[in-house]
């Protein structure tokens, strides 16, 4: 069975300039260079791409300058996730008309004590209902402070416009019950590369990471290597993205994200404030692990 929106994604930065200008010829520059990758498609407005911090102006200009760029066969997945189901519903409209193949839908979290699965279910109910394009669910803890159990997951699964989820944590025991409770054809999606190995292994259909922003050719590797059944390959290239997957991810975040983008060529810039650049120091323990995955070589190169 071919599993609607299965692959692999890279949820892609949103480059400004340094007057904390949207950088659209950079936005554009960087579209057109995943494109010559072998990932499934793109995820624009995630935690990554800054959502929170995008007016809605702004957003909906990143997903009209994506889309231009992407062929029609490539998916484009779109974070429409905002604290009231109103505005959620409202972004993901603005979402499809722009383009976009499927939302992505984050928890919404501020009245963290309220959030329960009943609440989180009547939410993605209405969403869903009143969305022209496939949702799909969010589990972002790490920077929501909530989570989307396997109940609510499993009740969500039965209708027919919400299509999979993205788990950006690492528990495999959820991930794997979200995997035993929902239909053969809801794509589970991982979403951290610490984890991404054994969540392939247990059945997730894909993942959308940062990390694929960088190492695009080997994010789709290990997919194809787990679904091939080459288990020792698999286990052996986990090792090699650790410590590059460790240090975009829980240590430096998407400033460090932005960074290796801008020592690969990419047009990463910086982050929009309160977040800050990362050190010098950063940028050159960096430049070190993208050079030991040989990364840096291609760039010369190319």
């Amino acid at each position: 069975m071919t599993k609607r929106f299965a692959g692999v994604y890279t949820p892609i930065a949103t480059p400004f300039r340094s007057d904390d200008t949207l950088d659209e010829p950079g936005l554009r520059a960087n579209v057109a260079r995943w494109m010559g990758t072998p990932l499934t498609g793109l995820v624009v407005l995630g935690s990554n791409g800054e959502a929170p911090q995008l007016d809605d102006n702004e957003a909906d200009r990143v997903v009209a300058i994506v889309r231009e760029g992407m062929p029609s066969r490539r998916p484009m997945i779109v974070g429409t996730g905002r604290e009231s189901t109103r505005a959620t519903i409202a972004a993901t409209r603005r979402a499809a008309a722009s383009g976009a193949d499927a939302a992505l839908v984050r928890t919404p979290a501020f009245f963290k004590s309220q959030m329960t699965t009943d609440v989180f279910v009547r939410h993605y109910l209405d969403v869903a209902e009143a969305s022209p394009i496939p949702v799909l669910l969010y589990n972002v803890t790490m920077y929501t402070g909530v989570n989307l159990l396997p109940d609510a997951v499993a009740k969500l699964a039965t209708h027919p416009n919400i299509v999979g989820m993205k788990e950006s944590g690492s528990d495999l025991v959820q991930i794997a019950e979200y995997i035993a409770r929902t239909p053969d054809d809801f794509t589970i999606l991982a979403g951290s590369a610490a984890t991404l190995f054994p969540a392939l292994a247990i059945g997730c259909d894909g993942a959308i990471l940062a990390l694929a922003a960088l190492t695009p050719d080997a994010c789709v590797q290990m997919v194809t290597l787990v679904r091939e059944g080459r288990i020792e390959e698999a286990r052996a290239l986990q090792a090699r993205l650790m410590p590059l997957g460790r240090a975009i991810g829980a240590q430096h975040g998407l400033p460090g994200l932005k960074a290796a983008m801008d020592l690969l060529g990419y047009v990463g810039g910086p982050p929009r404030p309160p977040l800050r650049p990362v050190s010098p120091q950063t940028i050159d323990v960096l430049r070190s692990q993208l050079s030991a995955f040989g990364l840096l070589e291609e760039v010369v190169s190319t």
